[in-house]
């Protein structure tokens, strides 16, 4: 009798992880499981899709400042003065990405007013809290829902500026170069 092949106790392993991850999922299915065809994907890559799948919809919401131990509770703002707000602000950049949370377009921000929208608008905010290694939270510090003014004088390349003029048939505002250029963290594998 032969043994089996490392490669066939490894596809027996993944088949076995498969049927698993289904079964948990099941009370969870809706359209989304349906949309991914799962024959173009390795059984490998199926799990992964599937496990981060099960993950999120496991996953605890909470405001931000409590994905942290002990909770990250940042100084009101008006209470700190330039050159400590600075130090704080740098020290909460850090934490908020040791927990793969990336701040996306800044640069048009002064530290007060960045550290002013992580007090207020991220610490507080209630996301899902994925332990996924893979996964990174991007927060747009552009304003609220993202404001187009900002991005389109700040940010878009001429190529974005001209698509978001033809969809809209509205004129562009000028573009600037951000007044407070950083080099903040970014996910891994990025710039």
């Amino acid at each position: 009798m032969q043994n089996p092949q490392p490669s066939q106790f490894d596809e027996v392993d993944q088949l076995m992880r498969n049927a698993e991850l289904r079964d948990e999922l099941e009370r969870y299915v809706d359209e989304s499981i349906t949309r991914v065809n799962v024959r173009q994907l390795t059984l490998a890559a199926e799990n992964d899709f599937l496990a981060s799948m099960l993950d999120w919809e496991q996953a605890p919401i909470l405001p931000i400042y409590r994905w942290f131990d002990p909770e990250l509770r940042a100084p009101r703002p008006e209470m700190l003065n330039d050159a400590s707000l600075e130090s704080i602000l740098w020290d909460v950049i850090r934490k908020l990405h040791q927990k793969r949370i990336v701040l996306d377009f800044t640069d048009h921000l002064s530290d007060r007013d960045l550290y002013c929208l992580i007090y207020r608008d991220i610490l507080p905010a209630r996301e899902k809290k994925l332990d996924h290694m893979n996964h990174y939270l991007h927060w747009d510090c552009t304003g609220p829902s993202g404001d187009p003014d900002v991005w389109l004088r700040f940010y878009a390349s001429d190529e974005e500026r001209e698509e978001w003029a033809d969809s809209y048939g509205q004129s562009l505002p000028e573009r600037e170069v951000p007044p407070y250029p950083r080099i903040l963290p970014q996910e891994m594998g990025q710039g």
